[in-house]
């Protein structure tokens, strides 16, 4: 047995303590195991009724015999007919959502993890020692200890631990790559090793000699793990919440990388336009986060705080208004599970509604007093809208109870018709116990706050109540994993710079007025709006390219501090560099690929087997290895508010964390949402 099966720290006593990380037992009865094992499962019958498919379309065409043919139009329906059923397992399978979230879970709504690609093993040990004597001329015998270790280091990828342990095993794994490519893979020299992976979506295989479908698989499985640390997270806790979103920046990050790096990857799972709808996932989910962790500790029930939780919350739903717009498009609907979509459909309706709700408790729950601040009131309300009903400014509103009263309960009625239409929505997909009680208990309590406002002697008010600007603090960002970082990730021709621009810097009390991050090169975070630096033109996240007459490309940010540590009062020059825009756009029809089963894909993996393989030659002892060379309520009883949960005890003491969701059986009012 060798080492990439050995536990982490066990040392073999013929050798080294240097041991790859395992990956976790491909048996272990854990959910997420179980529905990788039907995926992979599931994955062999579709190639295997795929070769049906193949051998009878290529008797249709050689035959002449009209009996024959009516009998392979016959196998070719039947067939056809098993690859949907097979298709729409592997979809409820992308579908099962509960798997991957966190066991305790019981106040979040549940967020969307990727599932890991598939592939087949694959036999190094033969095609690289004839290489290696007939390019290298050495024996390639002498090489069997560290072929079987890179053939265990990719057994290994193939059932990674959801931990960083398990990232950590694929970046290794990544890195070893080129090294390989350079060594072994020559562009006149066919190395007769195919590498077979599976769209994740669809099951389809894709089967290539090169390298570059290996390294972009792997690529899309650390991704998908980070998606998989990031819903299994506690987001009832601040250090969970910030690990989520973590991992989903890096999701993102990731398969921006991907997006940029591999162009003409022909699987559709790793097309551009399903990399641009997957990063724009991953950085909803951490918005989401993000807005869960501002509204853990209890929303403040003041005015000012919850108007800005209402621009939090709409800002939420404004992102995910974007993914599903991305999810409808062709042929991006034809792969991506029903349920995917209608979540993303039901969160965009869910938050829009919550904002309308923390308005509407705002407005309604908060009378102007002498002791407010009418001008910072003012200041917050103009803006949270982008017009008013006409006749109507800010002041009035705040002024006048019944315009207040009015403008409030129309808030209150948008909201209850958004929960109502995200309910609808629901309805139509798999069911999901936990985002059903979440969304009934939203509703019951927008309806409640309608109840306790509503008077019997009022007309009927049709007022409608104005959009909300959605606005963050606290933006979700693409996060690169130190190990894809660097300078030629960062300053390449698939981005777009501003020119260099020389900044002055004039220290204030020995403070430049920000922060900096990143390894190399150095990005300006935390930038005082007042700080000289930035009246001089600096922006919160500008590259730092050069320090006086240093260039600082390459240097980190302990490097860059001590060339900024001894400026004098007098200041020193830096230059600086922007990146512009460069958001995925929304996707547009793919003419690569088709709807149902794409045509472009290479069909060698249906002819080729590799069933029987040659047995890994296992070693003894062991040697340095060659692969690693190189390398706010209206009695206004409560302080805090909180949002609804799906708890069905009591609720919180007010001094203590509260729940971050509407509870689905108990409707307290002194929560709000």
């Amino acid at each position: 047995m060798t080492d990439a099966l050995l536990p982490n720290g066990v040392k073999d006593s013929g050798g080294d303590s240097n041991y790859f990380k395992k990956g976790c037992n491909p048996f272990a009865q854990t959910g997420r195991s179980k529905l990788q094992n039907q995926r992979a499962s599931l994955n062999q019958q579709i190639i295997k009724e795929m070769r049906m498919r193949a051998g009878a379309e290529n008797l249709l065409k050689a035959t002449s015999n009209n009996k024959v043919k009516e009998m392979v139009l016959l196998e070719l329906s039947y067939v056809n007919s098993n690859l949907q059923l097979l298709m729409g397992e592997l979809e409820g399978l992308n579908s099962s959502v509960e798997v991957y979230q966190n066991t305790q879970e019981t106040a979040n709504i549940p967020l969307i993890a990727l599932g890991l690609k598939e592939t087949k093993e694959v036999d190094f040990s033969t095609p690289f020692k004839d290489f290696i004597l007939d390019h290298y001329s050495e024996d390639g015998n002498s090489f069997e200890d560290e072929i079987a270790d890179l053939m265990d280091l990719r057994q290994a990828c193939r059932t990674p631990s959801r931990s960083e342990a398990g990232v950590e095993l694929l970046a290794k794994y990544s890195s070893h790559l080129p090294l390989v490519e350079g060594r072994f893979f020559s562009p006149n020299h066919q190395s007769g090793i195919f590498f077979t992976w599976y769209d994740s979506f669809t099951g389809v295989p894709v089967c290539q000699q090169n390298l570059s479908l290996e390294k972009a698989s792997i690529l899309f499985n650390m991704a998908a793990l980070h998606s998989q640390i990031g819903t299994r997270s506690d987001r009832q806790t601040i250090t969970g919440l910030e690990e989520a979103i973590s991992s989903f920046q890096k999701a993102a990050g990731i398969l921006n990388h991907l997006k940029e790096t591999f162009t003409h990857t022909p699987s559709y799972d790793m097309s551009p336009a399903m990399l641009s709808m997957l990063i724009r996932l991953m950085l909803a989910q951490a918005q989401e986060c993000l807005f869960e962790k501002a509204a853990l500790p209890g929303i403040r029930n003041q005015f000012n705080s919850l108007m800005k939780m209402a621009q939090e919350a709409s800002k939420v739903s404004e992102i995910y208004y974007q993914v599903h717009q991305s999810m409808v498009q062709m042929p991006i609907k034809d792969n991506v599970p029903l349920l995917w979509s209608t979540v993303s459909q039901v969160k965009t309706n869910h938050y829009r509604s919550m904002a309308h709700y923390f308005v509407a408790s705002a407005l309604l729950d908060h009378q102007l007093g002498p002791s407010d601040d009418e001008d910072q009131q003012e200041k917050t309300l103009s803006q949270v809208y982008d017009s008013l009903p006409e006749g109507r400014s800010p002041l009035d509103i705040l002024r006048k109870k019944d315009e207040r009263q009015r403008i409030g309960k129309a808030h209150i009625r948008r909201a209850i018709l958004g929960h109502e239409e995200a309910l609808r929505i629901y309805s139509l997909c798999q069911k999901i116990d936990l985002l059903q009680d979440i969304l009934k208990a939203s509703h019951h309590r927008s309806l409640s706050k309608y109840t306790e406002n509503e008077s019997e002697e009022e007309f009927t008010d049709y007022t409608e109540a104005p959009d909300i600007i959605s606005k963050t603090e606290h933006k979700a960002e693409m996060e690169v994993p130190a190990t894809l970082k660097g300078p030629l990730s960062v300053f390449s021709a698939k981005q777009r710079w501003t020119a260099p621009r020389t900044i002055r810097l004039c220290p204030v009390d020995r403070d430049l007025g920000f922060t900096l991050k990143g390894e190399s090169p150095v990005q300006v975070v935390s930038l005082d709006p007042l700080c000289p630096a930035a009246t001089d033109g600096l922006k919160e996240g500008d590259y730092i390219v050069a320090v006086g007459d240093t260039d600082c490309k390459w240097m980190g940010v302990s490097e860059v501090m001590r060339q900024l540590k001894d400026v004098h009062m007098e200041g020193i020059d830096i230059q600086v560099v922007s990146m512009m825009d460069s958001n995925p756009s929304m996707p547009t029809k793919s003419a690569t690929f088709c709807g149902n089963l794409p045509k472009t894909y290479s069909m060698i993996c249906l002819a080729y087997d590799n069933d029987d393989k040659n047995s890994k030659s296992r070693k003894v002892t062991k040697k340095s290895s060659f692969i690693s060379w190189g390398l706010k309520n209206k009695l206004k009883s409560a302080s805090t508010l909180s949002l609804p949960t799906t708890d069905h005890s009591s609720a919180l003491p007010w001094s203590k964390p509260c729940p971050t969701f509407p509870s689905s059986s108990t409707y307290n009012d002194s929560a709000l949402y």
